[in-house]
């Protein structure tokens, strides 16, 4: 048996990725990359860049993307949950403007793969919630685009109670909608 399993996703190329935990009376360990065993299961991916950030309840992060240098993302929580989104940019696709939302907690051993083309965010459940994330291609600032967070057009069902309340950089505040968003070809 091997330590990861693929499950697919409605919107083509989103996966999830269940990892084997190893438990006893100490605690557990986990594989969370294996560069072998995820090209066993198809996935030959090469991932340039790991990111990490800590966040509050109530932030939301995103929506985010890069437009000519996209980035594939293999995202898990370490610590806390969060509500983590990918929205279809993909312009051919035939699930452009679609979103797909997962829960991500830490210890569970679930990764999240978003493949380049689309944007993504996440919102903060727990108390505080650690985010990692191996990235196909650079971050590159002035590459920088986003997706309006609550855009109706894409209809996020977030699970927030109270978006006043919401915790924000105001750049995501202010990201133009799917109809005005740049998409890639």
């Amino acid at each position: 048996m091997g330590n990861f399993t693929l499950r697919s996703l409605p919107i083509d190329g989103l996966l999830l990725i269940e990892t084997r935990k190893y438990g006893d009376d100490r605690g557990f360990f986990m594989e969370m990359y294996n560069e072998e065993s995820f090209r066993e299961l198809g996935l030959a991916l090469k991932f340039v860049q790991d990111n990490r950030s800590r966040s509050r309840k109530g932030t939301l992060r995103g929506l985010h993307f890069q437009k000519k240098h996209p980035q594939g993302k293999l995202v898990c929580v370490t610590g806390g949950e969060v509500f983590d989104v990918a929205v279809d940019l993909r312009g051919s696709s035939k699930t452009f403007g679609r979103w797909f939302g997962v829960n991500l907690t830490g210890g569970r051993g679930t990764l999240f793969y978003i493949p380049p083309g689309f944007a993504h965010g996440f919102y903060v459940l727990s108390d505080i919630a650690d985010f990692m994330y191996k990235c196909t291609d650079f971050y590159r600032p002035d590459d920088e685009g986003g997706l309006l967070w609550d855009d109706p057009a894409v209809g996020i069902e977030w699970p927030v109670d109270d978006a006043s309340s919401l915790v924000m950089a105001e750049k995501d505040k202010s990201y133009p909608v799917l109809r005005d968003c740049f998409h890639y070809e």
